[in-house]
């Protein structure tokens, strides 16, 4: 009896047909597969997912990884920012948001803050943040015998405990900018409690350190002549903030730009901190690689000391100076174009609205504004009055953009008359041999505020020597009252009012020619997603949201 059935029509069919038969079974297994992967696909979202290795590279060495001692080196200030966690830190803008405080109640009159910590708030090894951490913390940078950099900010400051979870902030004025104050890292009472001041900065945990941060130490690695070749972190997965996507934070270590960018086109390290203009523009396009730009509130001038120099005495050489840049220019040409210009120490992301006053951009106008107060051109082109020959001597950091940006402002000042000797410094020199004695005519620098600024350290007239950054040795009563004004004044619209009336008085007395903002360049492998950094007060705060970062990736259900 014949059988029927698959095996035996299969066999029935001749080569042809079973190579039709095949493909069409085939070709309708593929578009099932097609369709269950693509209804999958639509069903489901990529999300982040924890682990991974990201690994940083840094110019420079790690010597106190420690809030209080880390700001005056970039390598600290990094590792420290995402080991330590303050009572409050920055969003993607800058703006300050709680960290370790659940809330912070102000009193009336501005002068007393009170901060309640997290109850969920642990230190790496289990104990608990209190607010004994807090007082210990900014007692021991208001202590002299420790040498903290930040010694300064907190003058005028007292603190109180009032219980386990509350600490008591009472200033002797008010400040607007306290809360940005309180994002200094907490160290952790029980850890440094018993070490003296002297030994203060040669203690165990200023590279072993125990944090309340995103991350906890993990290890180093050092070569034989002691320098820390590589520093490794794990996430803290009972940070405050949520256990990070990224398991395993790295950083290592380079003695300048040049080594460090060779190491990442090596595959050795898959970011780097923020690089100069001129290095940063070459990564453009780059396969594998993102560029991710931000801004910081950091503006780069030409401060005039006027007690160097006669000319610069003048206050009509200062307003023709500044009419005359082409500041388009210098953004264009000095910056490849990734920067602000700016004709006032404020940028359009800072907190404020002020009324923002003309600096206008006229060569011709400066010209007319130089002859018209008696300095007349001479055959050299450059332009005298009696006995003084305009001329001065403008002091640069050996930076190649700064150094091209001096070269073009000699320039632009020569069109007007006016004779620039450019001198450049190391930038290791410059604040020992120029910046710290005033020893400068004239001075092209960049300083750094914040998101929402306070011009007090930077323009007021007691800040005009050492260790105050009044560069130009600006001293004006007005300008004094106005700034005292915006550091107590917390309302808005009276603070835009005040910050308008100070931007208008530089304008009008011109201690510096304010030129631009330059954005910052930081590189990384296109594997790491959740950056959303915008603008940031300073360069390490580019980890402010280190925790959602993420490299490994997986799919969930839509709901």
């Amino acid at each position: 009896m014949r059988e029927y059935g698959p095996a035996s029509l299969w066999k029935a069919l001749r080569f042809r047909d079973r190579a039709i038969v095949a493909i069409l079974g085939l070709s309708f297994v593929s578009a099932l597969l097609f369709w269950i992967g693509a209804g999958y696909m639509a069903a489901t979202k990529e999300v982040p997912d924890y682990g991974g290795r990201y690994v940083e590279g840094i110019v420079g060495q790690p010597r106190y990884v420690n809030p209080i001692l880390s700001s005056s080196n970039a390598a600290d200030e990094d590792i420290a920012s995402v080991i330590y966690a303050g009572l409050t830190g920055y969003d993607s803008d800058g703006r300050v948001v709680n960290r370790l405080a659940e809330k912070i109640d102000v009193s009336e009159d501005k002068m007393t803050y009170v901060v309640t910590v997290r109850e969920d708030a642990i230190w790496h090894d289990g104990e608990p943040v209190t607010a004994e951490d807090v007082a210990f913390t900014v007692r021991t940078i208001t202590d002299p015998a420790y040498r903290s950099p930040l010694r300064q900010k907190w003058q005028g400051v007292d603190v109180e405990v009032r219980d386990n979870r509350t600490v008591a902030f009472i200033l002797k004025k008010a400040y607007f900018g306290f809360p940005e104050h309180l994002s200094v890292g907490i160290l952790p009472k029980h850890i440094w409690e018993t070490v003296a001041p002297d030994r203060f900065a040669l203690a165990d945990a200023n590279l072993m350190p125990i944090g309340a941060g995103p991350y906890r130490f993990f290890d180093f690695q050092k070569d034989p002549e002691g320098n820390i070749l590589s520093y490794e972190l794990r996430s803290f997965q009972e940070y405050v903030g949520g256990r990070p996507f990224i398991g395993k934070l790295a950083f290592s270590f380079y003695p300048d730009e040049e080594t460090m960018i060779a190491a990442y086109e090596r595959k050795e390290i898959m970011g780097m901190s923020p690089l100069s203009s001129e290095q940063g523009k070459t990564f453009f396009g780059k396969k594998g690689t993102a560029v991710l730009g931000f801004h910081l509130p950091r503006v780069f001038s030409v401060f005039f000391n006027p007690m160097k120099s006669v000319p610069l005495a003048y206050a009509e050489v200062r307003q023709a100076l500044s009419m005359s840049v082409d500041r388009d220019m210098l953004v264009r040409d000095a910056l490849s174009g990734r920067g602000i210009p700016a004709s006032l120490p404020f940028l359009s992301f800072m907190d404020g609205n002020p009324s923002l006053p003309s600096v206008p951009y006229d060569v011709e106008a400066a010209k007319r504004l130089l002859e018209e107060k008696g300095w007349k051109e001479g055959g050299d082109g450059i332009r005298t009055k009696g006995d003084d020959r305009l001329s001065f001597d403008l002091q640069v950091p050996d930076w190649p953009e700064l150094r091209l940006t001096a070269d073009l402002l000699s320039k632009q000042w020569r069109q007007i008359g006016v004779d620039v000797s450019v001198g450049v410094t190391p930038l290791s020199d410059l604040n020992r041999d120029v910046i710290r004695p005033r020893e400068y005519e004239a001075l092209l620098y960049g300083e750094e505020m914040s998101v929402s600024p306070d011009f007090y350290s930077f323009w007021h007239s007691s800040e005009k020597n050492d260790p105050g950054l009044n560069l130009a040795m600006f001293d004006d009563a007005d300008a004094d009252d106005v700034l005292l004004k915006l550091r107590e004044e917390s309302d808005t619209s009276k603070r835009d009012e005040s910050l308008g009336t100070f931007l208008s008085l530089l304008a009008q007395k011109t201690p510096a020619v304010f030129l631009y903002s330059p954005d910052v360049f930081y590189v990384v492998s296109d594997e790491l997603k959740g950056w959303d950094i915008r603008s940031a007060n300073n360069a390490s705060s580019r980890f402010s949201s280190v925790d959602t970062w993420f490299l490994e990736t997986k799919r969930v259900w839509n709901r």
